[in-house]
């Protein structure tokens, strides 16, 4: 692709070294401030003041833009593949050994540090929020009964406890949690989240 601005596309930046970091740049300030759902392909080209053709030239659609924008070193579709398709009644095991997976994978050390830089950052911690909701909560929740307010208040609460395993595991490092083998932090964790996916809430 040349990068060439189209006609009618005056005052349009051409392509460059720097047009991928730009575009990055704008969708990353645009996924804070108007969130996933509410940040278009063409807005980020419309900002970034490249042709929208641009965008589709370094990434593949608006999930790898997102992904790339919110830095993560890990896919959270991958690493929650096949989550969605566990029994709802059954899920919360498979939730806990996916995250104990990724943290103690090769990514732990990208992801200290990704949480690390986000703690404190307003339009980080946006984005985030962004991440838990798009990428991941929506997997976790996948198929579970109830309105979408109850769902939406479940995703939460299991947030609350895999964001805090995470925090006080590998990035506080708290004993005895810290050095606890990965069975016995699935069986004291994972009924919380189980209870958060399909009990009572009342």
């Amino acid at each position: 692709m040349s990068g060439a601005v189209p006609p009618g596309r005056r005052g349009r930046r051409s392509g460059g070294s720097d047009s991928r970091e730009r575009i990055l740049a704008t969708a990353r300030r645009l996924f804070a401030e108007h969130g996933f759902e509410g940040t278009s392909l063409r807005q980020v080209a419309r900002e970034a003041e490249v042709d929208p053709a641009m965008v589709h030239h370094f990434f593949d659609g608006k999930d790898e833009l997102f992904a790339l924008s919110v830095e993560l070193p890990a896919n959270p579709a991958e690493v929650l593949s096949g989550v969605e398709s566990v029994d709802p009644g059954q899920r919360a095991e498979a939730i806990v050994r996916a995250v104990l997976r990724l943290w103690e994978g090769p990514a732990q050390h990208g992801l200290v540090a990704f949480v690390r830089g986000t703690l404190g950052s307003k339009a980080k911690t946006a984005l985030m929020r962004e991440m838990l909701t798009h990428a991941i909560l929506s997997r976790i929740t996948a198929g579970l009964p109830g309105t979408p307010e109850e769902k939406r208040m479940r995703a939460s609460l299991v947030a609350t406890q895999i964001v805090g395993l995470m925090l006080m595991r590998y990035v506080v490092r708290l004993d005895p949690l810290a050095s606890a083998s990965q069975d016995d932090v699935v069986r004291l964790v994972a009924p919380n989240v189980q209870h958060y996916l399909t009990g009572e809430l009342t």
